[in-house]
This record gives structure tokens, sequence and C-alpha cells, in this order.
């Protein structure tokens, strides 16, 4: 079965810019329905790629979170490319830290995280991540083989050997936070993993922003923006954004 690899969208209406980051291992189709949900209200929307996502593992695994993080700030510059002065950002997992990284390194709008990792995370739990992937990539092309694709099979094909980086990269990311001090809205779902409930708290205890707050949902699990209540998610993104005193 071949199928259609998500790619990256811009979807331009309006004066005020979001860039939009999906987390590891997922891709554009995480933060899509968001997208458009802002756009049509007048909001421009560009969602980068990241390199390696949204294809096969083999082609994940040889990719490099640093060139993640560039696929993020490439997003970012491709809005001020296209004369976008004032750019919020909002980022889902992996793409939540990359969110608050944007905001320690260039001049961002306003924050908003959803189920970001600020904690450090054992590398055995994110090799976990690539397994699940491929395991689910494997059942939507069709080549997937219960009695020979079990975990600790796949496990030795499917290493992903600069994953420490990637933890190092969240690592740094977290001691800095205390340099943001614009907007930072911070979202969380209850039926997450405990890790990324703390790891919402710590957020909000160490960025300096004088408006900073925590937004629990409580039937949704880590991938806000698709589960059951996305579009109480997405009302709550948007109001936030709202909140904020743009120049136009």
């Amino acid at each position: 079965m071949k199928i259609v690899s998500p790619k990256p969208f811009t979807i331009e209406t309006g004066k005020r810019a979001v860039l939009l980051l999906h987390g590891f291992t997922g891709n554009t189709n995480d933060v899509k329905r968001l997208g458009r949900y802002l756009a049509d209200r007048n909001y421009t929307v560009h969602a980068p790629l990241y390199k390696g996502h949204g294809s096969d593992p083999l082609t994940l695994i040889n990719t490099d979170p640093i060139e993640w993080w560039n696929s993020a700030v490439e997003g970012y510059d491709e809005l001020r490319r296209r004369g976008y002065k004032e750019i919020a950002v909002a980022g889902v997992s992996l793409g939540g830290i990359f969110s608050l990284r944007l905001g320690e390194e260039r001049p961002i709008k306003a924050i908003v995280t959803m189920s970001a990792p600020a904690l450090s995370k054992s590398v055995d739990s994110l090799q976990q991540r690539i397994i699940s992937y491929t395991i689910n990539y494997k059942k939507l092309t069709g080549t997937y083989n219960e009695d020979v694709d079990k975990p600790e099979n796949l496990a030795k094909t499917y290493r992903m050997p600069k994953l420490e980086y990637l933890q190092g990269i969240i690592n740094d990311t977290s001691a800095k936070l205390n340099q943001i001090d614009k907007p930072v809205h911070i979202l969380r779902g209850l039926n997450d993993d405990e890790y990324y409930c703390q790891s919402a708290d710590y957020i909000y205890n160490s960025v300096k922003s004088r408006i900073k707050s925590v937004k629990s949902f409580i039937n949704s699990g880590h991938i806000l923006t698709v589960d059951k209540e996305r579009d109480l998610v997405f009302e709550e993104v948007y109001r936030f954004f709202e909140s904020l005193k743009w120049e136009e």
C-alpha cells in the first residue's frame, strides 16, 4: 500500500502569524486542523515538517535531532521571509519544547506549549517511540507481521543512535526557561503520562513571563490537537492569541 506523505503547509489569511510545530515521530497532520481553525479566524499559519518525519522509520532514524530543530527554525524564518514581523508559536510535544527554545533564541510574540517535555527522560522511553512508530507504519502499509515484528526484534533494526542528543536539547532548553519573558500558555491532557503533567508545572514555574497560565483538559491524552477535546483546545489557543496586543 502506498501512503501519501504529509507535507508542510501554509495558509495566509491575516497579518498575525502563527508557527505550528508537531511532535517527535508525528507530522503536520497533528496540527492541520488547528491551523485551519486559526486561518478561518484571520491568522496566517505555517507548519514545517521536520526532516525524516512523515516517512518510513529507516528514514527517520537516519536523521539527527538537530535537523529537526533546524526544520523548526526554517519554519520561523519562512514566516519572516514572507514579511511577518509578529510571530506566535504553538507546538505539540517536542514541538512544545521547540516553541520554548524559539522563545529563548528568536523574537516571538507568544508561546503555546501542548504536552511539552521539560524534564529528563530516559533514552529507552524515546527509543520505544521509534518502535511504536515502526509498528504503526508497518500496519499502515500492510507490511506488519505479528510473528516477526515483535518489539524486541524491531529494536535491533530500528535503533536511533542520536536520541541522547535529543534529550540534551530538551535539557538545555529547560535550563534556559528563565530567559523567556513573553506570554506563555501551557496546555496539558490529564490522561497523558504524569511526566508531561509535571513538565507543565515545571515550565510554568521556570519562565519569567508576566503573562503565563496552565490549562488542563480532563479527557485528553498526549496529542491534544487530535484528541477528544480538540475543539476546546483550538478555542483555547485562539482565545489566548486574541488576548494579546498585536501591532495591527
